[in-house]
């Protein structure tokens, strides 16, 4: 039977100081299903380390059995431990892991990265009560660091040997509703003996929550409305060509947002395991979608290929990263941007597949590509000169040193992703507060900002009007999301949550 639950410990996060580490919060533990032999939790407040002995037969199958140390904890999170085994011999199957499941039953869906007593690691998962539990093993040879990672439904192992890169494995899906109980435990494999590892250099570093409003920007009236909230982030809308559905992403699955019923309908992608990100959209035709994704092949962002409906899925940029973010007009280009060589450029690569085109080279950090409607230009933004800025340059590319990029915006606002409208008369785009050094963060203060599209010449002072400011920043308009009328485009207001 399950071992009564002992006391609180001062444990899992560590704050550090010149005399020793003081624990910020208590967790409680105790066994987990059949632990014959009572297992204990110990903390040195002078290294730091956490000290799990635990007993029973597994964590494995369709029943665990082990001691657990654990907090309850809600949205998303990164735990992180160095970890050895204490003495010689044992099971070299006893377990030492870091895990995150429903509840204190012993057959609750969980996820976990466990590392063996012969060195083995794998991320194990089970993805409902009482289902059977499944695994992706590591390469990582006798790793000492393990890491695992909490993306809303899904969760990514990484292990790391002696003076090692990190190795992922993952990530695996698993529906856990909030709050959950995450912390760190030990299986001895041998119900009728103790094992106990050390978790020291234990980290949980919070991921900030917010909340998604789905809004719809009139340029007429001038006016937004909302037209889905949800407690999940929620990027960068798309527009369906015949109007009707935004395309988004959430929690790495691609959804259709119908406008007359905003419910989410997820898409299925062929093959399965993708990790989408915010960088998609649907060809001029609406026949292809194109989308940038991590895949149990790749932990790095790529460029695919499908159907609109998800069908024939086609990787079309073997190097990573690669983010898709606009289709040519005759839906033959997709165009990305791709790191090579530590510098972020910009490239095309066609529809049917091939070898990648650059179409920047000037050494600075460009990103956002999109084309006109008449798919003569590529509107970009880069750091080239002078703060972020919004940039063109003729659809085949910026030619030699980039002699043909044009800057079209140059104030103190930090400008990303400008997006024709469909009839070219207009650019809408994001702006962070001045000074802002990238675009990974939200924040108070964003500005979508609107211009006339440029003609043949580039005013030196373009008139820019401010359309409105939120809390926005990465997903809320990262690719183009324009109505086909031209006359509404959506973007994602977001609310942090306590």
């Amino acid at each position: 039977m399950r071992s009564a639950v002992a006391g609180s410990l001062l444990c899992l996060l560590a704050a550090f100081s010149a005399a020793g580490q003081t624990a910020l919060f208590s967790v409680t533990h105790g066994g987990i299903g059949e632990t014959p032999l009572a297992g204990g939790v110990a903390f040195e407040a002078a290294t730091g380390e956490y000290r799990v002995t635990g007993g029973g037969e597994n964590i494995w199958a369709a029943r665990d059995a082990f001691h657990f140390a654990y907090s309850r904890l809600s949205g998303d999170f990164t735990l992180t431990a160095d970890v050895r085994f204490l003495g010689e011999g044992g099971n070299p199957h006893r377990k030492a892991v870091l895990m995150v499941r429903q509840d204190l039953t012993a057959d609750s869906a969980y996820a976990d990265v466990a590392l063996h007593g012969d060195g083995l690691a794998a991320l194990q998962y089970r993805a409902t009560a009482g289902g059977r539990t499944e695994e992706r093993r590591s390469l990582a040879q006798a790793p000492v660091r393990i890491r695992l990672q909490r993306r809303g439904a899904q969760f990514t192992a990484q292990v790391a040997a002696p003076g090692g890169e990190w190795v992922a494995a993952g990530p695996v899906t698993v529906q856990l509703s909030d709050p959950v109980y995450a912390g760190l435990g030990v299986s001895s494999h041998d119900a009728s003996r103790l094992e106990t590892a050390v978790f020291y250099n234990v980290r949980l570093e919070r991921q900030p929550r917010y909340r998604s409003k789905v809004a719809i920007y009139d340029v007429r009236s001038r006016t937004s409305r909302i037209l889905y909230e949800t407690g999940d982030v929620v990027e960068a809308p798309n527009w369906s060509r015949d109007g009707g559905w935004l395309l988004i992403n959430t929690g790495g699955t691609l959804y259709r947002l119908p406008l007359d019923d905003p419910k989410p309908q997820a898409i299925p992608l062929a093959g399965g395991g993708y990790r989408c990100n915010n960088d998609h959209d649907l060809s001029r035709d609406g026949r292809w979608l194109g989308f940038s994704a991590s895949s149990p092949s790749s932990r790095q962002s790529q460029v695919y290929v499908a159907t609109a409906g998800g069908a024939d899925v086609k990787l079309l940029t073997p190097l990573a990263p690669s983010y898709f973010h606009g289709w040519s007009p005759d839906g033959k280009w997709l165009a990305f941007v791709g790191q090579r060589n530590g510098t972020f450029e910009l490239f095309r690569v066609a529809r049917e597949g091939g070898q990648e085109q650059r179409l920047t080279s000037a050494g600075a950090y460009d990103d956002g590509p999109d084309y006109s409607p008449d798919g003569k230009w590529i509107y970009f933004n880069s750091d080239r000169k002078d703060g972020w800025n919004l940039w063109r340059m003729p659809a085949a590319g910026a030619g030699a040193g980039d002699k043909h990029a044009q800057r079209i915006t140059n104030d103190a606002w930090e400008d990303w992703f400008p997006h024709p409208s469909p009839d070219g008369k207009r650019l809408v785009f994001l702006s962070f507060p001045p000074g802002t050094e990238g675009h990974g963060g939200r924040m108070p203060g964003m500005a979508l900002r609107m211009m006339n599209l440029p003609g043949r010449r580039v005013a030196a002072r373009p008139e820019i009007e401010t359309l409105t400011t939120f809390f926005g920043g990465q997903g809320s308009i990262n690719v183009n999301s324009w109505a086909p009328d031209s006359q509404r485009f959506a973007y994602v207001i977001y609310e942090m949550l306590p």
